[in-house]
């Protein structure tokens, strides 16, 4: 059985929700899910909470991640860029990249943003780039998914989007539902055959 890593940071909760479809869509395709998030940091870029947060998904752990046979990674869109704790865990797993735990193992990224025209796809490859150095094998959302054809809010072929409106309280839609679920289940699927 494939474990693999759903990790998410979500200030609004859009991103959260995100990340649980993933999992669901995973899940069903017989995955084994881990799904965690990362604490906020702090102006100077420090982590702010204890290492035990009072409610929700737990904090990932670097061992996590190395074990991982399969990691989606969500950040809400932050000026066309993953957000600052998102970025703060990763820039912690040079130990993991120096010794190529994550090379060959498929990887998939997702967004929320406000607006349509908010940057997500800019945030889903700033999200790539570390994942391409790490070696992962990048796995996006063919256009199989029609839903990519006929959305009117989020989704792209490189990961599943959200737009959560000025307020960010939009809800998910029936599409970008159903392509969160579909790009877990691809995830999943790819994990299972690559560890064989």
């Amino acid at each position: 059985m494939a474990q693999i890593l759903v990790l998410y940071y979500s200030q609004s909760g859009a991103t959260k929700h995100m990340a649980r479809l993933i999992a669901r869509g995973a899940e069903a395709a017989g995955a084994e899910v881990l799904l965690r998030t990362v604490p906020r940091v702090s102006p100077t870029n420090q982590q702010t909470s204890s290492d035990i947060p009072d409610d929700g998904d737990i904090y990932v752990t670097l061992d996590e991640l190395k074990q991982c046979d399969g990691l989606a990674l969500g950040s809400p869109t932050r000026f066309g860029n993953m957000a600052a704790p998102l970025k703060y865990f990763i820039d912690q797993t040079s130990e993991i990249w120096m010794t190529g735990k994550l090379a060959g193992k498929p990887a998939c990224v997702f967004s929320s943003s406000s607006s349509m025209h908010g940057g997500q796809e800019t945030t889903l490859m700033s999200m790539m780039i570390p994942l391409l150095h790490h070696g992962m094998v990048l796995c996006g959302l063919p256009y199989s998914e029609t839903d990519l054809i006929h959305t009117q809010t989020g989704g792209t072929p490189y990961g599943a989007t959200h737009v959560a409106g000025a307020d960010s309280a939009q809800p998910l839609s029936e599409e970008e539902k159903r392509l969160c679920k579909a790009q877990g289940q691809r995830l999943a699927e790819l994990a299972t055959r690559l560890k064989q």
